[in-house]
C-alpha cells in the first residue's frame, strides 16, 4: 500500500496521521509497562476492584468530555484534551520520583491510565473517521494503524533499555515528550481537515461547538441499532480480552518475583504482538478489506480467538497463555480496530465524537469490570484457568455473530440502504 494512490491534501493528511499514531501509541506503549506492573504488585485478587473504580472514572471523564464538546470548539477541545493528559502524566512522574513504593499512588496511576489510555487512542480515531470519507477510510486506515503499530514498537524497546536506568518516574517524562509532539500533530491534522473537506474527505467542520447535553452520547447510542450493534460488539471484544489480561496478570505473578522481570515480561509480549501488528497492517489487511469487505475483517476476529481459546485449553501453561495474548492482541489491533473504526464513518459528526466515546470507553470499561467480577466468581467456585478458557471460548462464539451482524449494518449505511435511526445516521454516501 502506498500514498501515490491519492490526491495531494489526502497523501498529506494520511502520512501526518500515520506520524501522529505512531507517536501516541510509543508514548503509550512506554506507560503500559508501568500500568500493568502495578497490577501485579497490587495483585490479581484486587483487580476487580481497580476495574470497578476505572469503570467509574470512565463514566464521570465521558459525561465531562461530551459536556465540553457541546460548550467548547472541536478545534480547541482535541489539543485541549492532549494538554490535560500531559499535565495529569507530569503530575505522576513526580509523585512517583517522591513516593515510589506507594501501592495507594500505584492504584491511583492505574485507574488514571486505564481511564485515559481508551481516550487518548478514542480521540484520535473520532478525529480520523472526521477527516476521511468512507471509501477513503477502507483505503487508507490499516496504513493509519501501521503507524500506531510501529510506534508500539518502539515504546516497548524504549521500556526494555531504559527501565532500570531512568525509574518509572522517568520513562513517565519520557512519554510526557511524546504527548507534547501529539499536539502539533494534531493542529496540523486539523488543518488538512479544512484541505480535505472540498477534496472528497468529510464535510463537516471543526470549527463549531457540538450542541447538546452531557449525555447526548449515551441517549443516541440506546435509540440506534447501530450503534447498540457497535456496542455489543465492543462489549463481547472486551470480555474476551479480560478474560485473557486474568490469565496473563496471574501467571506472570507467579512465574517472576523481580518487579523489573515482571516489566520486562510484560514488555516482551508487547513488542512481539505489535512486530506482528505492523506486519499484518502493512502488507495484509488493506488488501484483505478492500478485497473480502469490512465484514469479513470484523468477522475474522472471533474466529481467531476461537482457535487460540482452544489451544490455551489444551495446554494451559505460562507460553501457552503468551501465546493467546498475542493472538488477542494482534487480532484486536491489526484487524479490529481499524476494521470497526471504519464503520463510523457512515454516522454524523456529533455522533463521531459524543457516542463513539460513550462506545470506545464506557462500554468498554463496563466489559472490563463485568468480566472481571465474572472472572473472580468463576475462580472462587475452583474453576481456575480452565473455567476462563472455556468461557473465553463461550464469548468469542457470541462475539462472531454480533460481527456479522455489524458489518452487514455497515455495508447497508454506506449504501444507502439503511434508513436513518433516531438522527444518528447519514443519508446515503456514495462510494468516493
Amino acid at each position: 500500500m502506498t500514498l501515490e494512490t491519492g490526491s495531494g491534501p489526502e497523501r498529506r493528511a494520511v502520512g501526518i496521521a500515520f506520524v501522529c499514531n505512531f507517536v501516541l501509541l510509543g508514548s503509550y506503549y512506554i506507560l503500559r509497562p508501568v500500568r500493568d506492573t502495578v497490577a501485579t504488585v497490587v495483585g490479581v485478587g484486587h483487580l476487580q476492584e481497580l476495574f470497578s473504580a476505572t469503570f467509574v472514572g470512565t463514566i464521570l471523564a465521558s459525561a465531562l468530555y461530551a459536556a465540553l464538546a457541546s460548550r467548547i470548539r472541536l478545534s480547541r477541545l482535541l489539543p485541549g484534551v492532549c494538554w490535560f493528559w500531559l499535565l495529569n502524566l507530569s503530575f505522576f512522574a513526580l509523585m512517583f520520583q517522591m513516593v515510589p513504593d506507594s501501592r495507594w499512588l500505584g492504584a491511583g496511576y492505574y485507574v488514571w491510565f486505564s481511564v485515559v489510555n481508551l481516550f487518548m487512542v478514542s480521540v484520535f480515531w473520532s478525529l480520523m473517521v472526521d477527516v476521511f470519507a468512507p471509501q477513503q477510510a477502507t483505503r487508507w486506515f490499516a496504513l493509519i494503524a501501521a503507524g500506531g503499530a510501529l510506534g508500539a514498537i518502539a515504546g516497548p524497546l524504549a521500556t526494555r533499555a531504559l527501565v532500570r536506568t531512568m525509574g518509572l518516574g522517568g520513562l513517565m517524562m519520557l512519554a510526557a515528550c511524546g504527548f507534547a509532539l501529539v499536539i502539533v500533530l494534531v493542529h496540523l491534522l486539523m488543518r488538512q481537515k479544512d484541505s480535505l473537506r472540498h477534496d472528497l474527505g468529510q464535510s463537516s467542520s471543526l470549527d463549531r461547538v457540538l450542541r447538546g447535553s452531557a449525555f447526548d452520547g449515551f441517549s443516541r447510542l440506546l435509540r440506534s441499532r447501530y450503534f447498540l450493534n457497535q456496542a455489543a460488539f465492543m462489549l463481547l471484544m472486551t470480555w474476551v480480552n479480560t478474560i485473557a489480561y486474568f490469565c496473563q496478570t496471574d501467571l506472570v505473578a507467579r512465574s517472576y518475583s523481580s518487579i523489573a522481570d515482571r516489566t520486562r515480561a510484560i514488555a516482551d509480549i508487547d513488542l512481539v504482538v505489535n512486530t506482528c501488528t505492523a506486519a499484518i497492517l502493512l502488507l495484509g489487511l488493506g488488501r484483505f478489506m478492500r478485497r473480502f469487505g469490512v465484514t469479513a475483517s470484523l468477522v475474522l476476529n472471533p474466529i481467531l480467538m476461537v482457535m487460540a481459546f482452544a489451544a490455551a485449553a489444551l495446554s494451559p501453561t505460562l507460553l501457552m497463555i503468551q501465546a493467546l495474548q498475542i493472538v488477542r492482541r494482534v487480532a484486536q489491533y491489526a484487524i479490529a480496530r481499524p476494521s470497526r473504526e471504519v464503520c463510523f464513518t457512515v454516522v454524523e459528526q456529533s455522533s463521531r465524537y459524543k457516542t463513539k466515546s460513550v462506545i470506545d470507553t464506557v462500554v468498554y470499561r463496563f466489559g472490563d469490570v463485568s468480566s472481571a467480577w465474572v472472572q473472580t466468581g468463576i475462580t472462587s467456585l475452583g474453576y481456575g484457568l480452565e473455567g476462563a478458557v472455556l468461557l473465553g471460548i463461550s464469548m468469542s462464539i457470541g462475539w462472531g455473530a454480533v460481527a456479522l451482524s455489524l458489518g452487514h449494518r455497515y455495508e447497508r449505511a454506506r449504501e444507502g440502504m439503511l434508513p436513518a435511526e433516531a438522527g444518528t445516521l447519514t443519508p446515503a454516501i456514495s462510494a468516493r
